[in-house]
Parts: structure tokens; C-alpha cells; sequence
């Protein structure tokens, strides 16, 4: 009982202190998170290590691990140190080679172990470890390009090992030489001297580096032609006097030295094109790009075919030869061991001058008679130069194929030079590798515009259309367009080879046509004279009228109708009939088929006038009818909301009329009527009555703003990734549309959802791609002024800490304050589309195929203005069921026959259940894209950055868009007989 009352009595006491004196809170530990050090660990792991074989094995282990730059420095301490303790070298090798590894760590600075690196050079033994050191160096180096000290000491440590016995140590020094040497500095000879006494010589980077051109070592003589190149490249001026030793080393024994020094003897024959040299063995001089062009043209005889490749597309950049050289190279004279042989007409000329004839009765009476110094000769001195006849010529179709690259590249600038290598391109039509009849036939089209092709070499190009290869077809077809030809005779023969062309090979049909669409455009006069025969008309006798279902006869007038164009006097010609078939072609192939002015033809009077709207005036006129346009719209702030939407509507039809009328400004009329369709989409969106009832009385105009806010994140896909030609300003204007959306579409989900949660995601992430916005067009903000993103960038650290409410109000009315956007328009803008060819869903026989079998539907499409095809272009087929299968084509499937077009040709394959009656499937062509690969995506994090905690804004987001129109395709899959 007493221990009781006792108790109670302790407690009162204790509430009574506790009342008076509350307790102080402990305050809490902080704890602080550190990730365990990197160089302990391998401390400990290199001192567990009992053998060189344990360590480097611990090393390998440690190589595979990433070191966060902060770590870096302790963890190179850790190396240094046990460099010095061991004694193996292969461990001391790969100690090194991770301290230059180590030193490329992003955001590290390696000057604080300069001193260190430098050091291990003076005691090592090793020429292997001495050169990895060296390299470490230069990799140090390069980290620290504006450290002039540092790039100083390393200059000189090069230097003083540029004596080592050792080949690799000295490539090392050659290399730092050409990384980090400069020319307006003067170096100290270390070897003389210790650096800096007095009267020790100095010397030049480039004097030092071509010393060791005539290096014992080839490996050591490549490396210092390689270092003076690296000068080059890093803007340094290399001196004229190392032009005469780049030309003795293009004799060197070694191929990989030869290679070197045609490449240096390039690159001072375009920095010294007009000095001059004088000529060895005579008293001539010449201009170095001449003299250098003919010793480039020597190597092309080069044993080795690396160096032929090389010396050959070396040859196409040298512009600056004089026409003369130039025209040599396609000379192939007669040559008789090194002696200078007369041709017969000149030894008859000769003799018939002098009275004397050979009599026969002395051997080789009428041999030559002049020595050659076979040191001095090369084929411009012996006047057998014909460098390209040997490339063209040469066995490894490499060579060829560089040499027609040349010859085209040369062609190019050189009019006359293009008429003499014409017949040598023409002969290559007959190469025996695909690839180089492809190339010449490219070639020849490239230079198409300076030549005129004979009936002869018209002869030999036309053969090639019998070639199995669908792309030497086709490529043959683009070179016809662009080829002027000589006589009518010359029409005939090419319309007889593309017909029997379209005979053999049917799926040529398109092509051919469009090829004799540019014969007839390119030579009017030439085909008036065939009209009577082409067309199989008589003065006196009707003549049955052709089938128009032969592809033959479609052709022949293809080539009629527009040479007819040109030639108003050919209209006379036609027959009766001729007049309704063009009728017929004008509507249904009015791509090949020109509008013609028929007089008198009650038939064609509707055809006989010309359009007189901007399709038919100039350019300039449409450009300016674009630019007053949208000058109008951009007043939209001062009309009420439905003159501002019927001002919309009427831009966008006049744009979308003057995009059909004018071909020329498509891209950038349908650029801009997109953009505008935005616009009056958001406008219609953001009107008055929305705003202002109740929500539940409104969901109608939610529903309605909902879809126009789909529709407009669409459309600015299609902004960005369907046309090409766009500047920053205006992938910025499509950003900014885009942000405008989304932004309204985050007042619509606040509108019709309920509870904040939902609202907490989407917010956060609306304000990273503001913040992402402002940070890709920093330099466009200007621009932006009075806009919806100048708006919220001015309220943003108050957008950052508001709630999600808060921050949609502050967006609805952000929204009907801004102003309209004006576009601007670039130079040029291309919108990608593609044509389907084949199938051409005309057929009404369906392809019947076994159930659960597949049948392969072959695609031929052409393609223009798509950017990277073979990444973005899919081909997707529906099925009347509603499946849908998207199918990637093969990078292979991807032909390019002209500049510009790219061509697609792959096969689909296709199955499907048993179906009671043929149905038809859709086929098109889709752009595939990703926010990933926009034209102004956020740059890479680099190589041990890790991308957790980022914020992802758009690069998740994908989707396709419709490239071509659908074609149907009926198909029939039926059961298997049992």
C-alpha cells in the first residue's frame, strides 16, 4: 500500500516538472550519402595482387567500370604509384594506356597529373610502355588545347625521344608534333643543347617533322608525312619547300608511304597552285598544280591498287590544271622500252622530207633514235601520259570506278575536256562490273549539258537497255532525258531500242514513257520530220486507227505530243483520231502529256487555252501573291472571331489553289495553309461561348476543342517532319504551335476531369517543354514577342511553384491574350510524297493464294524529297478486317535514279484466312518519325553520363504519317484441296 501512494506520488511530481519544463527535441541526426571511393577500391584490389598476372587482371576488371570525374584524380594517383613499384611491363602498359583512357573522362581536367605522366618517361626502359606514355600525352594534350605551357613542355618532351631506337616511340613524337605544334613558334633543338642556352639552333615544327621523311623505317616515314597533313587539317600553312621531298617519297618501295605522299602532294598543289617549279632535265618551268597533276598521274600506274584508287579520285579535284595536262591524260601514245616512238605518219612525214626511205637492209634502220633518261620520265614528260585510259582500263574495279568519279568531276567544269572523254565513258558502258556501268552512266548524265552524242556512241549507250538490271535500265532512262542527240536518225534508233525495251521488259512502262516525254521536249525539230512515219498517216489513204491499249502506241505519241508543244506546225499532221487520243492522254496521263494549242479543233478548244492564273505567270508574282497573303492574316488580332475565321478559310483555299497551280512554290504553299489550319483550328477552339458557360453545359464544345486539339498536334508533326528546307525560325513556329496545344489541352482535362491527381503529371510535364523550349531556340525568343511563350516565360518561376488550378487558369487566359505568330517564309521548301506505281489497283482479277500461305505482292514506288528513306519509309497494309501490318522495307530495296528521287521497289508479303469472296486490301506508304530525331533534338548525353533522373519531354513520342495515297489490291485467300 505505502509503495503504491508512493508511486502516485512520483508521477504527480514528474507531471509538475514536465508541465513547467517541456522536453527539448532532440534534433535529428543528418545523414550524409557518399559513394565508396574509386581509387580505394583499387588500392586494395592492386595491393591483393600477388603476381603481375593478378594485377593486370584486376586492371582489366577496373577498365570495364566507369569513374565519375570527381574520381578521377585519386584513382590516377592510385596508377602512378603502383607504376613506379612494378616491375613487369605489361602491367605497366595497361596501367598507362588507362591513365590516357582516364584523362578523356567528360568533365575532368587532366593538367593535375601532367607532371606525374611526364616523369614515368625519364627512368622507363620499355620502348612498348614509352610509347603508350606518349600517347597518354597526346591525349592530355588535346584535352588542353589552351594551355600554351603545357602544349609547350609536351612539344619538347616529343623532341627529345624523336632519337629513340625504337619506331614506335618515334611515330608517338610525330604525331604529338602534329597534334599540338604550331608554326609561329620556334623550337629549341634538345639534342644540341639544353634548352634554352644560348646559341643552340632553332628550328622550325616542319623542318623537324620532314626530317624524318628519309627515315630507315617506313612505318616512321608514313607517320611524319601524316603529321604534316595533321598540321594541315589544324589551318597551318605548310612551307613549298617540302613539295620537292613529298615527290621523291611517291618512288618509296613502301605502299603505305606512296599513299601518304600523294595525299601531301595534293595538298600543296592546292595551296601553291601558281608557283612555279622548274622542270628536272631541262630548262623549262612549270606551274606546281600542273607538274603535281602529272606526277599524281604516274601513280595511277602505281603497283599498288590502294594507291591507284587514291591517285584517281585525287585527280577529279584538281580543277586548277591547265586544259593542255588536262587533255593528255586521255592521250595514249606509243611507247618502245622508254624510248620516244614516232607514230608511222610521223616517220613517213619525216623521210618523205628528207628523201630518204628505209631500205630494209639494215636491222631497225628506222628505229628512234633519241635516249631516254628513265629517271626522269613520267607520263607527262613522255608524252604517254593517258592516266585515265589506264584507270579505266585498269583490272580492279575500284580503280574504274574512281576514274570514271574523276573524269566526271573534271568533265564537269571543262566543256571541251567533256566532248574528248565522252567516247571513254561510253566504252565503260560495257564494263563487266554493274557498279561501274552505273557510275559511268551517272557520270554521263552529270555532264550531259556539254555534249551531244553521234549515232555511233548513241549505238553503244542504247545497248545497254537490253541489261538485265532493272537500276542500268532505269539509270539509262534518266540519262536520255537529260541527252541531246545529233540527228533524226538518232530519234528513230532511240524510240526503236525503248520499244523493244518496253516489250521485253513490261514494268518499265513508266519510266520509258517518261523518258521519251524529255526526247521530245529536248529535239522538236528532229521529230517533225518523223511525225508521218511515227504516226502511220498518208497524204491520200485513211491508215486504221491504233489501239490505245498498247503501251507502244502510248509511247510513240508521248514523243509526239511533245516535241508538239514546241513546233506549232506539227498539229497539221495528225490524223483525226490523233486529235481524240490526245484528248483521251491529256486527262488521263496529263503528267506526260503538255497542254497543246490545237486551232480549229472543236474537239480540244477547252484544252487549246492557256491557264492564265499564277500557275501560268512567274514565279516571283506567285511568291509575292504568297507573301501579301499571308501579310493579311497576320492582322487577325484586329477582326472579331468570325471575320478572323473566314479570313482563314479563304487564305488557306487561295494557298491551296496556288500550290496546284504553281509547282514551283507547292511545297511552300502547303506548308503554309497547314500552318494556318492550325491556326484557325485554335482559334475555333478558343472562342467566346466555350469560356463562358458551365462546364457540365458544355460538353459538346469540350468534345469539338478536344478533337481540334488532336488534329493540331497532327498537323504539327506533319509541319516538322514532312517537309524539308525548314530554318530554325520556323521549326521554332511550329514548337510554339505545338505548345499551344498542349496547353489547351491541359485546361480541357481540368475542365472535364476531377481531383487534382491527374492534373499533377501533366503540369509538370507542360513546364519542362517550356523550360525545353526556351533552351533549343534561345536565339529565336526575339521573335516571339507578345506571343503565348514570351507570356509564360515572363510568369515562369510563379508557373514552377503554383498549383495545378492555379496554373490553368494562368494558361486559359495566357491563351485568348496572345497574338498570332507570323511565318515566315524560306527560300525553298520541298514537301516529301510518294507515288505508288505498282500495284496500280486497276485490276479486277484478285490474287488467290491458299489459306495460311503467303503470296508476294510486289511495290514499286517512287519516292521525292523523303530525307534518310531508309530509316523513315514503311509500308503498311489494311486488311478489310481492320488489321493493319507495317513492313520495312530493306535498305537494298532503296535505288536512287536521279538527284533528288529515290526510288523503292520490294515485295510485300501477304496471307490471310479463308474468305467466302475476294476482297480488297489497302496499301500505301507511311513516314515514320520520332521527337527523338527532330531537326533541333536536345544533344546526347555522352558516353558514361547516365540519362536516369533526366526529364523526358517528347523523346518518347512516335507515330507515322500518310506519305502516298492508298492503292487496293484484291486478293482472294481460298481453302487448301483436300
Amino acid at each position: 500500500m505505502m509503495a503504491a501512494h508512493l508511486k502516485k506520488r512520483v508521477y504527480e511530481e514528474f507531471s509538475k516538472v514536465v508541465q513547467q519544463h517541456p522536453l527539448e527535441e532532440v534534433p535529428a541526426k543528418k545523414l550524409r550519402l557518399t559513394k565508396p571511393s574509386k581509387s580505394a577500391a583499387l588500392h586494395l584490389d592492386l595491393c591483393k595482387a600477388t603476381n603481375p598476372t593478378d594485377a593486370l587482371q584486376y586492371l582489366l576488371q577496373f577498365a570495364r567500370k566507369t569513374v565519375e570525374a570527381e574520381s578521377v584524380e585519386g584513382v590516377a594517383r592510385i596508377l602512378l604509384e603502383h607504376y613506379y613499384k612494378e616491375t613487369d611491363t605489361s602491367v605497366r602498359l595497361k596501367i598507362a594506356s588507362l591513365l590516357g583512357l582516364l584523362s578523356k573522362t567528360q568533365g575532368f581536367s587532366p593538367d593535375c597529373i601532367v607532371d606525374d605522366a611526364i616523369s614515368t618517361l625519364n627512368n622507363e626502359k620499355s620502348h612498348q610502355v614509352l610509347a603508350q606514355l606518349l600517347d597518354t600525352l597526346l591525349v592530355i594534350g588535346t584535352q588542353l588545347p589552351d594551355s600554351v605551357a603545357i602544349t609547350q613542355r609536351l612539344i619538347e618532351v616529343a623532341c627529345k625521344h624523336l632519337s629513340d631506337t625504337y619506331f614506335g616511340v618515334r611515330n608517338k613524337c610525330l604525331q604529338l608534333l602534329g597534334c599540338l605544334g604550331t608554326v609561329d613558334k620556334p623550337l629549341t633543338k634538345e639534342s644540341d643543347a639544353t634548352t634554352g642556352t644560348s646559341g643552340a639552333p632553332t628550328r622550325d615544327v616542319q623542318s623537324v617533322i620532314s626530317d624524318y621523311f628519309a627515315d630507315q623505317d617506313p612505318r616512321v616515314r608514313t607517320a611524319a608525312i601524316k603529321a604534316m597533313l595533321q598540321l594541315h587539317d589544324r589551318g597551318m600553312k605548310l612551307q613549298q619547300t617540302i613539295y620537292n621531298q613529298a615527290c621523291k617519297l611517291l618512288n618509296d618501295d613502301y605502299e603505305q608511304v606512296r599513299s601518304a605522299a600523294v595525299q601531301m602532294v595534293w595538298v600543296l598543289s592546292q595551296l601553291y597552285a601558281e608557283s612555279i617549279v622548274p622542270i628536272p632535265s631541262s630548262n623549262e618551268e612549270i606551274r606546281l598544280v600542273d607538274d603535281s597533276f602529272g606526277k599524281i598521274c604516274h601513280m595511277v600506274s602505281d603497283g599498288s591498287w590502294v594507291v591507284r584508287v587514291q591517285a584517281a579520285k585525287l585527280l577529279g579535284s584538281m580543277l586548277q590544271v591547265s586544259p593542255h595536262f588536262l587533255e593528255q591524260t586521255l592521250d595514249k601514245k606509243l611507247m618502245s622500252d622508254l624510248r620516244r616512238k614516232r607514230t608511222a605518219h610521223e616517220r613517213a612525214k619525216e623521210l618523205y622530207a628528207s628523201g630518204e626511205f628505209s631500205s630494209g637492209r639494215r636491222w631497225a634502220d628506222d628505229a628512234p633514235k633519241e635516249k631516254v633518261d628513265t629517271s626522269g620520265v613520267n607520263l607527262i614528260d613522255s608524252g604517254a601520259c593517258g592516266a585515265f585510259v589506264h584507270g579505266l582500263e585498269d583490272e580492279m574495279y575500284e580503280v574504274r570506278t574512281a576514274s570514271v568519279e574523276a573524269l566526271c568531276l573534271l568533265a564537269q567544269s571543262s566543256a571541251s575536256f567533256a566532248e574528248k572523254c565522252l567516247d571513254f565513258l561510253v566504252d565503260m558502258f560495257n564494263d563487266e562490273i554493274e557498279e561501274v556501268r552505273l557510275q559511268s552512266i551517272h557520270a554521263l548524265r552529270q555532264i550531259s549539258i556539254h555534249i551531244t552524242l553521234r549515232e555511233d556512241q548513241l549505238d553503244t549507250v542504247l545497248a545497254v537497255l537490253e541489261d538485265s538490271s532493272r537500276d542500268i535500265r532505269e539509270a539509262l532512262h534518266e540519262l536520255l532525258c537529260y541527252t541531246n542527240v545529233s540527228t533524226k536518225e538518232c530519234i528513230q534508233l532511240a524510240l526503236l531500242e525503248l520499244l523493244k525495251n518496253l516489250t521485253k521488259y513490261p514494268t518499265d512502262r513508266n519510266s520509258v514513257w517518261k523518258c521519251l516525254k524529255f526526247l521530245g521536249v529536248r529535239h522538236p525539230t528532229l521529230v517533225l520530220p518523223l511525225v508521218p512515219e511515227l504516226l502511220s498517216t498518208h497524204p491520200y489513204f485513211d491508215t486504221p486507227e491504233p489501239d490505245m491499249d498498247d503501251p507502244a502506241y502510248i509511247a510513240v505519241l508521248v514523243l509526239v505530243f511533245n516535241a508538239a508543244k514546241s513546233c506549232p506546225t506539227m498539229s497539221a499532221l495528225f490524223s483525226d483520231h490523233t486529235f481524240r487520243h490526245y484528248a483521251y492522254l491529256r486527262d488521263s496521263l496529263s503528267h506526260l502529256v503538255p497542254q497543246l494549242r490545237l486551232p480549229g479543233k472543236k474537239l480540244t478548244s477547252g484544252l487549246g487555252s492557256e491557264a492564265c492564273g499564277p500557275g501560268s505567270g512567274s514565279v516571283e508574282s506567285a511568291r509575292l501573291f504568297l507573301q501579301d497573303s499571308l501579310a493579311h492574316v497576320s492582322m487577325l488580332q484586329s477582326l472579331e472571331a468570325p471575320g478572323a475565321q473566314d479570313l482563314l478559310d479563304f487564305t488557306i483555299r487561295d494557298l491551296q489553289r496556288l500550290g496546284e497551280l504553281q509547282t514551283e512554290l507547292a511545297g511552300s504553299a502547303d506548308f503554309c495553309a497547314t500552318y494556318l489550319r492550325c491556326q484557325l483550328l485554335l482559334t475555333k477552339a478558343l472562342q467566346e461561348k466555350l469560356w463562358n458557360i458551365a462546364v457540365p453545359l458544355c460538353l459538346k464544345q469540350n468534345a469539338m476543342a478536344s478533337a481540334a486539339v488532336k488534329q493540331i498536334l497532327e498537323e504539327t508533326y506533319k509541319l516538322e517532319f514532312l517537309y524539308s528546307g525548314l530554318e530554325t525560325r520556323q521549326v521554332a513556329t511550329i514548337h510554339h504551335v505545338r505548345l499551344q496545344a498542349k496547353a489547351l489541352q491541359l485546361v480541357l482535362t481540368a475542365r472535364t476531369k476531377r481531383g487534382v491527381d491527374p492534373l499533377i503529371g501533366i503540369s509538370e510535364k507542360f513546364i519542362q517543354e517550356v523550360e525545353s523550349f526556351q533552351r533549343l531556340f534561345m536565339s529565336e525568343l526575339p521573335h516571339f514577342q507578345e506571343s503565348f511563350v514570351e507570356k509564360l516565360l515572363e510568369v515562369m518561376p510563379r508557373l514552377v511553384a503554383c498549383k495545378p488550378l492555379d496554373l490553368v487558369k494562368i494558361l486559359q487566359t495566357t491563351l485568348r491574350q496572345s497574338g498570332f505568330l507570323h511565318l515566315k517564309i524560306p527560300e525553298q521548301i520541298h514537301r516529301a510524297s510518294a507515288t505508288i506505281i505498282e500495284p496500280t489497283g486497276e485490276s479486277d482479277n484478285p490474287l488467290r493464294f491458299t489459306t495460311g500461305l503467303v503470296v508476294a505482292l510486289d511495290i514499286d514506288a517512287t519516292l521525292e524529297h523523303v530525307q534518310e528513306p531508309q530509316n523513315t519509309v514503311k509500308v503498311q497494309v489494311l486488311y478489310p478486317d481492320g488489321q493493319a501490318h507495317i513492313i520495312h522495307p530493306k535498305p537494298g530495296d532503296f535505288r536512287h535514279p536521279g538527284p533528288g528521287r529515290v526510288r523503292l521497289i520490294t515485295q510485300v508479303y501477304l496471307s490471310h484466312s479463308a474468305w467466302t469472296e475476294p476482297c480488297q486490301i489497302e496499301v500505301r506508304l507511311l513516314l515514320a518519325y520520332s521527337s527523338s530525331t527532330s531537326k533541333l533534338s536536345s544533344p546526347k548525353p555522352a558516353w558514361n553520363e547516365s540519362t536516369e533522373g533526366l526529364p523526358q519531354t517528347e523523346s518518347s513520342i512516335e507515330g507515322t504519317i500518310p506519305l502516298s495515297k492508298p492503292v487496293k489490291v484484291f486478293i482472294m485467300p481460298k481453302l487448301a484441296r483436300r
